[in-house]
Parts: C-alpha cells; structure tokens; sequence
C-alpha cells in the first residue's frame, strides 16, 4: 500500500471514530491496529465493535477506563452536561516507529502561527464564566505538548526530544517571570554526529531561553527574543549573531542552564495602559471533543525586527553590466553597483526596556562558562496608548467572541527553556530537584568571582526548574478567579444597560401610543364636524381657520370688543337683528372670509351689508 493510500485510509477511519462513542482503551487499539495494517496490508484489520449507547467519550477523568457506564451527554450544546475535568484527557500518544519510546501525540493543539493552545475545563453551572485553566498529564514540569513543533518527537514523561529534519524547536510548560532557577539537559545524541536518517550535516542542539515570540520553526538565538548557546563550536548566539563563549557540547554532555531575574514590578494603577496589567483574551474552542483554549498569540513588534537589520547593507542588489568585451566564460563577475547608505530608522520607535540584574550562564558538565548574557530584553510588551474601548464592537451577551490583540501581561509571558534539534538530535531534560552535576549553592558569586570559595553548609540560593511547576498552575487558577470576578461584574453591567435600554423602549412605546391617541382624536372631531352645504354656511366657535387665499397670517381668537358673526356677543350687538339672527343672502361674504379680515375691514363689511 502507498504512503498516499495509507494516509488516506487512516483519515477516513480516524473520521468514523469520533463520529462514534467508544472507550479510550478502544480508541488506542484502534489506533494500533490500523498502524499495523499500513505497515502490512495483508494482515487482517481487527477494529473493536461499537461501544453501547450508555458509553461517551466525555467520561469523567475520575472514573476508571474500564467502567461500562458513562454519562451519556444529550446534547453537544448543553455545555454544563460536559464532564468537568481537572486534568485534560490528552494527550494519545502515536509511535513514530514500532518499538521507538517516541511518540507524536493526538489530540493537542499545537501552536500555529499567530495562535496557541492550552487546555480548559468546564465550571460547575452557576458560575459567570463557565471555563478554567486544567493540567494535562504529567503533571510535573517538562516540554508542553501543545508549545512545540509538530517535527519534535517526545516521550511520554515529556522529558525526552527527537528532532527529524532541520532545525525545530519546543519550550516547556512554564515560563520563568522572576528569581534564580536551574536545570540540565543531557545531549544524547548531537554535536555534529552522523545523522541515523543519513543526513549529512550531522545532528546538533541549541539551548537556551526563550519568550512566547520567539518562532518555533527555527533555533533558540534566531532573534532577539531568545538567547542560545550552540553545540558546534561553543558560542552564544542572540540575533542570530554567534559570539565566542565557552566549550563545544558534544553527545554525553550534561549542561545546565541558569537564569536569573529581578523581581517582576507592580502595574501602575493610575496608568491604563502600563503593559504589566494582568489581562487574558482567550477563547474556549471544541478541539476534538476536548476543550482548549485558543489564544491569539502576541506579535513580534518592529522594534525587534528592527534589531535583526544590523548588517546595513543595501537591499538593491542589481548588477551593472560588463565593461570587458570578454565572453562570460572568462569568469569574471559583473561589476556591482555602489552601495546605497543605510536605510534610516524610523523615529517613532519605541526603547525596548531591559531588565536590569538579569543574567544566563552555562554549565557544562559542572565546569561554569561564565556570563552569556545580561540584561535581557523585558518579557513585557511595549507600551501602547491606543484606546482599545474605540475598536471593540458591541457585542450582545451570549454573541460570537472574536480574538483580539491584547497589549497587557496574560500571566504565560517570561522566559522558557528553549530546546532546539537540528535533524535527528535527541536530548533528555532534568528538571530537577536531583542534578547529574549539582551547581554551587551561590551561584551569583561564581559567576562574578570565578575564585571564590563558597563556605560549606550555606543555603542554596536558587531553585530547581521543578518547583517552578506548580507555582505557575496556582498562578493561572489566581487569575481564572479574577476571570470569574470580571465575568460577573461585567454580567451586572450588561443587566444594568439592558434594563436602561428596556426603560427607554417602554418610554418610546408610551409616547409612540399617546401621539396615536392624539391622531386618533383629532380625526374623530374633524369625522365628528359636518360637511359645509353649497347654500348654508356654518360659524364655527373655537380655533383659527386657515386663509383659503393662503397669505394671511392666522391669530387666536380673543376677546374683541367689536363682536363679530364668529362670537356669541354677535347676536346682542346692536349691528344684528334683535332676535340675533343673521340673513344669510346672497350678498353676505362666507364667514371664513370675515375670519381673515382685520377689525377695519370688519367695518366696511356692515356697510356693505346695511
């Protein structure tokens, strides 16, 4: 069977199999068989039968593999009938090679470009924001499963690397934000030997510290946001610029890696915009019928790509033509053209911060290589003063979330172990507490003052990488009861402006009904008045009339003392009839014509009449 066939035909069963309910422990001997099978077509394809209806795979991690019944979930939307884990079901390990102890490992998110994954739980019902931080296992400190290359092979303990082709990449599974710490790498295989896939450059290792923006897909000291020290010939490597440091490292070695750290400041309150403000912007996603968490990943800023444009040299590379009359077999190059000066860099760049007092030093086999690096770049992000309430759209409760930047701290930012393999090169990590070659207790003094003699019995003062685990996880649960403060302070928020909203539209719907009801009276009184005869003509009381010539201004009736046909007083004048009556011939001008005359009119009006 082809390698295409094979791929093929794995996709389409893996498909089946979470479309169905079926047990863990079936899963993985599925798993086996179809990867015996691509490796022999021949042999019979033995799949387990499909679990009962009872079975789920959203079975608690409390509950034995084995256990026939599950909760059974009745549907994928009701999040609250998920089963709330403490510890992530992940990862399934897929052996790379029959009988290799390294594995590939499925379903994990990997981080991507742009994006990263950890693993989330669900909240009991109740709560504001329905998910938190879990653990995956092992839960100890080693490489993240999720915070690696996919091309990086590791072990189930986390603590062993295979590289395959290139240079590839993986950090561990906390960062390091303050203090001393210390931990081993032993090189299995590296240093330039033969490579067992028959590469010919050979296998080799980097190791360093690194930050959350430092690429995967490359080696530790590529940039400015990782710090490494290479095998081949023993140098420090930062903006991929190597610098003479210590010994080559070659396969056997055991080297210690030590950081140190200035104490992380406090954010400023008065300040809104000061970057050491704790804020997470994340997403919980299905991934597989696990949840996790997708994070947009922070950019690199142009500040430190800028750093990488160190050479000045002019990017415009056109060649000039020859001036010799030779052929082009002669072998002489074309003539270059003259350098362009440098391009000039911008001026609204922002000062990247250091940490002051900070430092990376190298062991290799307990002998000290003294300071590679100090005062290290901050881990924090430049400041920005763009508002972010101007960009952000309002969102109904309960509406589709989407990523956005975050210019503040998310408790994952510092510096990590950063382990390169270039090829097949092969490491296995010491976390501690127990070291092949245990470093001096004051590590500080040896490297300021290689000579000096540290007394016996004096307090170690720094700390195994180990121990900076589970101080991490009860970071991030700190921060997930912030999350559920913010959630159910925002919750009274949204409540707060719906029922305003709500106010306003009873508000608009009553004055909305009221103007109706006007309109509606207004055209009972005019259905209400009679229409106007040809040969009659009808006084109306009350209200002023418009003109029919349409250029006379309208006025209120008042009281006149020159009564008029329009007023009751018209009939006890002395210019009427006695009986109050008025003859309405021919000659007499409609009454809303008189409406529209002034009193001087009014009276050559009953000298016509008289």
């Amino acid at each position: 069977m082809k390698i295409w066939e094979q791929w093929i035909l794995m996709r389409a069963i893996f498909s089946l199999i979470r479309s169905s309910h079926l047990s863990i422990d079936q899963l993985r001997t599925i798993q086996c068989e179809i990867l015996k099978f691509c490796c022999n077509p021949r042999r019979p394809l033995l799949l387990p039968t499909r679990a009962p209806p009872s079975t789920s795979l959203f079975s608690s991690h409390q509950q034995s593999t084995k256990s026939p019944s599950r909760r059974v979930l009745s549907s994928r939307a009701d999040l609250f009938s998920r089963p709330q884990l403490s510890v992530s079901r992940g990862p399934f390990f897929i052996p790379t090679v029959e009988g290799s102890p390294f594995f590939k490992t499925d379903p994990v998110g990997i981080n991507r470009v742009g994006f990263r994954y950890s693993p989330a739980g669900i909240k009991p019902s109740g709560c504001y924001y329905p998910f938190r931080t879990i653990e995956s296992n092992p839960c100890s400190y080693r490489i993240s499963w999720e915070d690696r290359s996919p091309f990086v092979h590791v072990t189930k303990d986390g603590l062993g690397l295979l590289g395959t082709k290139g240079f590839r990449s993986a950090r561990c599974n906390a960062p390091v934000r303050e203090g001393r710490w210390y931990m081993e790498v032993k090189v299995v295989r590296g240093g330039g030997d033969p490579s067992l896939e028959g590469h010919r450059e050979g296998c080799h290792i980097r190791l360093g510290w690194g930050r959350r923006e430092a690429p995967l897909n490359g080696p530790v000291g590529l940039d400015g946001y990782s710090y490494g020290y290479r095998d081949k010939t023993g140098d420090k490597v930062n903006l991929s610029r190597p610098r003479p440091y210590g010994c080559p490292i070659k396969s056997g070695d055991v080297v210690g890696m030590y950081i140190s750290l200035p104490p992380r400041r406090k954010p400023n309150k008065k300040d809104p915009y000061d970057p050491a403000h704790l804020k997470r912007e994340r997403i919980a996603i299905d991934l597989k019928g696990q949840e996790v968490f997708e994070i947009q990943e922070y950019p690199q800023s142009k500040e430190m790509i800028v750093l990488m444009d160190y050479s000045g040299k002019s990017s415009n590379t056109a060649s000039l033509p020859s001036t010799s009359n030779k052929k082009s077999g002669s072998g002489k190059l074309p003539e270059r053209g003259p350098a362009a000066p440098a391009r000039p860099v911008a001026d609204n760049l922002r000062p990247l911060p250091t940490l002051s007092d900070s430092r990376i030093a190298f062991f290799v086999n307990g002998q000290c290589q003294g300071i590679a690096f100090q005062d290290l770049y901050d881990f924090l992000q430049l400041r920005s003063e763009t508002s972010r309430k101007t960009k952000e759209k309002k969102r109904a409760r309960g509406g589709v979330k989407e990523h956005k930047e975050n210019p503040f701290d998310d408790g994952t930012l510092g510096y990590y172990p950063f382990i390169s393999l270039f090829n097949d090169a092969c490491v296995q990590l010491n976390p501690g507490p127990d070291f092949d070659f245990p470093p001096p207790p004051d590590i500080e003094t040896i490297l300021t003052d290689p000579a000096a003699i540290i007394p016996e019995g004096m307090e170690r003062a720094w700390r195994p990488i180990c121990e900076r685990y589970p101080e991490f996880m009860q970071e991030q649960w700190g921060l997930d009861e912030l999350d559920e403060a913010e959630a159910k302070q925002e919750f009274a928020r949204s409540d707060a402006l719906e029922k305003a909203e709500a106010e306003k539209h009873s508000q608009r719907q009553r004055k909305k009904q009221q103007a109706e009801a006007r309109k509606r009276a207004k055209m009972q009184v005019k259905e209400k008045s009679p229409l106007v005869g040809e040969d009659e003509h009808i006084y109306s009381y009350g209200g002023a009339q418009p003109s029919p010539l349409r250029n006379a201004t309208i006025y209120e009736p008042e009281e006149s003392p020159i009564p008029t046909f329009g007023t009751p007083g018209a009939t006890r004048s002395g210019y009427t009839s006695e009986n109050g009556e008025v003859d309405a011939d021919e000659h007499d001008l409609p009454l809303h014509h008189i409406q529209g005359l002034t009193n001087v009119d009014y009276e050559h009006v009953h000298k016509y009449e008289d």
